[in-house]
């Protein structure tokens, strides 16, 4: 089966035009939250802490992202959430439906939506800026770091250890190689 790939915009030249296939999220609808169905073979896991910081978070928030769905009402992206507004009592949610979806288009996609957000960095520096000027106005908890990682975070002088590194001490050091795997380490 061939795969398409979508060409790359020349530099300065005008943004693509959208595929000609409805995309979910231009349709948001409302169903009863036990009608969704949880997509059995699922990968990923919502520890009880995990879903009461969405619990919180929809407290203080409100439901902010539509869950994806299949024409079956199987949930596709959005178990976290789905579980957290059982427990807030949700009745009504908000889903998209992704329509003439294959079932291997919808499988790659429950763990495609997962990956991807693990795959970002954070700016250490600009998140330490946020908290910090958040810290006397909001709780921070409501964002998902513990108060140690905030604590950690918020540190921007470290004292001095009187210990000066050499970076040429590396130069150094004997290095090996295995000869059966060609992995090269420190003697």
């Amino acid at each position: 089966m061939a795969r398409s790939r979508a060409k790359q915009p020349e530099p300065g030249a005008a943004a693509p035009e959208p595929p000609p296939v409805a995309w979910p999220a231009l349709n948001v609808e409302r169903r009863p939250i036990d009608t969704l169905v949880p997509y059995a073979r699922n990968a990923r896991l919502h520890s009880d802490a995990q879903i009461a910081q969405i619990v919180a978070s929809m407290r203080e928030w409100g439901w902010t992202q539509p869950v994806l769905v299949a024409e079956d009402d199987t949930i596709i992206a959005g178990h976290g959430r789905v579980m957290a507004g059982m427990r807030l009592g949700v009745e009504e949610v908000p889903v998209m439906v992704a329509r003439g979806w294959s079932e291997s288009k919808i499988r790659a996609y429950v763990i495609a939506d997962n990956r991807l957000a693990e795959n970002a960095t954070w700016d250490r520096e600009m998140l330490g800026a946020e908290l910090a000027d958040l810290r006397d106005a909001f709780d921070l908890s409501l964002t998902g770091f513990t108060a140690g990682e905030v604590d950690a975070l918020l540190v921007t002088d470290l004292p001095s250890l009187g210990i000066e590194y050499d970076e040429s001490a590396a130069d150094s050091v004997n290095m090996v190689t295995c000869p059966q795997c060609g992995h090269t380490f420190p003697k």
